[in-house]
């Protein structure tokens, strides 16, 4: 089959690839590989400008969650407690769960520290008397 003028014009403008979209230089891709057609946009270049444009406004939710994403950093460690005192920890767990809010020791002592710290220097100076001082370390075992 010939082909004719008219045919000739019509085919190449259909093939013919659609325009670039406008170039940002900031944004804009590196130069394409020799194997790469030049004709084809990379998509690196095309989804570019959505990026830059969700990082330059962050929202308000952004901000909430790098807030949140901050925790305090914590600190693991053991101490020697007597066994009446230690069973006071049980009981308070136990008060707790029946005001639907349970807590955990740590919880607890959490609290506790919290209520001294905001005692004045002669309440705490009393309260810490009253407890008696006991043997650091690891308790010895009774069984022998």
């Amino acid at each position: 089959m010939a082909r004719t003028p008219a045919t000739d014009t019509a085919a190449p403008a259909a093939q013919a690839p659609a325009p670039a979209p406008a170039k940002d230089l900031a944004t804009e891709a590196p130069a394409a590989s020799p194997k790469r057609s030049p004709a084809k946009p990379s998509k690196a270049h095309v989804k570019a400008p959505l990026k830059a444009a969700t990082k330059a406004a962050p929202s308000v939710a952004d901000k909430e969650k790098d807030i949140k994403a901050k925790k305090p950093k914590l600190v693991r460690d053991s101490f020697t407690i007597p066994k009446d005192e230690y069973a006071v920890i049980e009981t308070l767990k136990e008060r707790t769960a029946r005001l639907s809010t349970p807590a955990k020791k740590s919880e607890l002592l959490r609290a506790g520290l919290k209520l001294l710290s905001q005692l004045d220097d002669a309440t705490l100076q009393k309260a810490m008397q009253s407890i008696p001082a006991i043997k650091t370390g690891r308790p010895k075992s009774d069984k022998k």
